[in-house]
């Protein structure tokens, strides 16, 4: 299997999942209104299951060190396996909670709020688990991390509601998923062996435990995306008919690719995980909500109807998070 050799390379990895984590969901902005969300995510998660299998195949099949890819998943025992499948069920739930969101309030908002306090979460609750860099720069990181989602969620309040209840609804919704996306991680990572080169017999390695991962957010689909296409919080309601009947070969192309975007970014961010750490890994990943923003704002125009002032509002978000997440980085050099 291909392992990363240097912190200097697994910080490049992680840069790779911070613009993929991050630029995702433009697929969804991609498909027309008919199209509601839990249609795509259909879509998406059959597109995360086929990565999985693609990297399996390919990067966890090759080279001298490791397991490969299919002994890897035979020798796992069942506590890394379950660990693993779990990682994909909560984030099924969270993530189908930030593409609601998405639909409700846009990337501006949601993945700011969401993923950033998600970030906060995730990187506390990985480094008390596996320790790895300097625990105050870490903090002061996360602590400008959570300043920039207070800034953006004062933002967002600056913009002009359609619907009597949609500012509420949208960062209720955002908070709501970002506390459970904090938590799927240390999932995956449990599930894992620390030493990629040299694995403990019964633990995945990264390329076995994404996809089994995988499986989890795709057979938690049948439960989790059923119940938002029938009990929708946001759009109308939709049936396993209109998958078939609405769908175009394009509009599921858009939510495979959404799928191949997201779980590529996560392979990455595993395989980097080695050298860099849990924290910072996943911390450094979820600068997404950075570049989700920036999407947002520039590309998509979610802040045009908002009074001019709050271009400064944006604007100290943007540099609190990129302070923050500097300082991530840097923990683990020192």
């Amino acid at each position: 299997m291909y392992i990363v050799d240097s912190y200097s390379l697994a910080v490049v990895f992680c840069i790779i999942t911070m613009l993929g984590w991050g630029s995702w969901a433009n697929t969804l902005k991609l498909t027309p209104s008919k199209w509601e969300f839990p249609l795509y995510y259909w879509d998406y998660s059959i597109g995360l299951v086929l990565t999985t299998l693609l990297f399996g195949f390919t990067f966890g099949s090759t080279g001298n060190e490791g397991r490969s890819f299919v002994t890897d998943l035979t020798q796992a025992d069942i506590s890394a396996l379950s660990s693993a499948f779990i990682g994909g069920v909560v984030f099924n739930i969270a993530n189908l909670l930030v593409v609601a969101a998405t639909a409700i309030a846009g990337l501006s908002v949601a993945f700011p709020i969401a993923i950033g306090l998600a970030l906060v979460i995730g990187v506390t609750v990985n480094y008390l688990a596996v320790p790895l860099g300097n625990p105050v720069i870490l903090v002061i990181g996360i602590a400008l991390v959570v300043a920039a989602i207070i800034v953006d969620a004062f933002a967002y309040r600056r913009l002009p509601q359609e619907k009597s209840g949609d500012q509420k609804k949208g960062i209720i919704i955002s908070i709501i998923a970002g506390v459970l996306m904090g938590f799927f991680y240390r999932f995956v990572a449990a599930s894992m062996t620390t030493e990629f080169a040299n694995p403990v017999t019964g633990l995945l390695t990264p390329y076995s435990a994404m996809f089994v991962f995988s499986i989890g957010l795709f057979i938690s689909n049948f439960v989790f995306n059923t119940w938002f296409m029938y009990k929708p919080v946001t759009g109308g309601k939709v049936s396993y008919t209109d998958y078939f009947k609405l769908g175009s070969p394009k509009l599921h192309l858009i939510g495979i690719l959404g799928g191949l975007i997201w779980g590529a970014a996560m392979e990455f961010n595993l395989i980097a995980s080695e050298h860099a750490g849990y924290a910072i890994s996943y911390g450094l990943g979820q600068g997404a909500t950075m570049i989700s923003a920036a999407w947002g704002v520039f590309v998509w125009k979610e802040f045009a109807k908002a009074p001019k002032s709050t271009n400064k509002l944006l604007a100290a978000m943007f540099v609190l998070f990129i302070l923050g997440l500097s300082l991530i980085v840097i923990a683990r050099v020192n």
